[in-house]
């Protein structure tokens, strides 16, 4: 069997509302709770179990997702539908710019606990 990520565990200020976030963008469905934790089940099968920290508590992260471009136009007309600002760059110091790296699309963009998200039509070095 090969090594496979399973889940990880994805800080918040409030589990609820940053994984119904991050499901309607990436257009996945929220899980039923499971202990602590609301699971976000991408298309891979790796679970991000949203959990509740005290506020000021969370550590932000990076999460990048590789979708296709059909799936990145989805996901960009929901980022631009809601007016979620959306940046070029991990620094977020080029707003209202997507990048084409490696030949494809991506952008990142905040999640409601300030966890760096990111879309990316190709893997970096792909």
């Amino acid at each position: 069997m090969s090594v496979m990520l399973n889940h990880t565990i994805v800080e918040s200020e409030d589990k609820k509302r940053s994984a119904e976030f991050t499901a309607r963008i990436l257009g996945l469905e929220v899980g039923p709770q499971y202990g602590p934790f609301l699971p976000v089940e991408t298309g891979n099968g790796v679970t991000l179990d949203f959990m509740d920290v005290p506020a000021g508590a969370v550590s932000t992260q990076h999460y990048a997702f590789l979708v296709s471009e059909e799936e990145f136009d989805e996901i960009f007309a929901r980022l631009r539908a809601e007016d979620v600002t959306y940046y070029a760059d991990p620094f977020h110091r080029r707003p209202g710019e997507i990048n084409r790296n490696d030949g494809g699309r991506g952008t990142y963009f905040a999640d409601p606990s300030g966890h760096n998200l990111e879309i990316i039509t190709r893997p970096y070095g792909g």
